[in-house]
């Protein structure tokens, strides 16, 4: 009886050390679908339609105002795009960058 309490010992410490492994695993890869800090001074439209909220047209809009009206100060200006307002910018500045 002693021996077959350390084999299920030792078979629940196995199992135990493998869950731990592959959980240290997945934490240290990093996740795959994060978005880098995007610089909205120079983001392509490409870039900058991975942002929440963001798609195509809008990124347009974002790089057409940025041609006409020259480099965004500060990231609050974003808001005077037509179609970026507040909510856009708040989802979003955490990922956002002017340099």
């Amino acid at each position: 009886m002693t021996m077959q309490w350390i084999k299920h010992a030792l078979l629940s410490f196995c199992l135990i050390l493998g869950t731990l492994s592959v959980q240290a695993a997945e934490t240290s890869k990093p996740a795959e679908n994060t978005v880098k800090a995007v610089n909205i001074n120079t983001a392509t439209a490409e870039q900058l339609s991975q942002l929440d909220g963001i798609g195509k047209t809008k990124a347009e809009a974002i790089i057409l105002y940025r041609e006409q009206h020259g480099q965004f100060k500060s990231l609050d200006d974003i808001t005077q795009v037509k179609g970026i307002g507040k909510a856009i910018l708040d989802k979003n500045r955490s990922m956002l960058a002017l340099e």
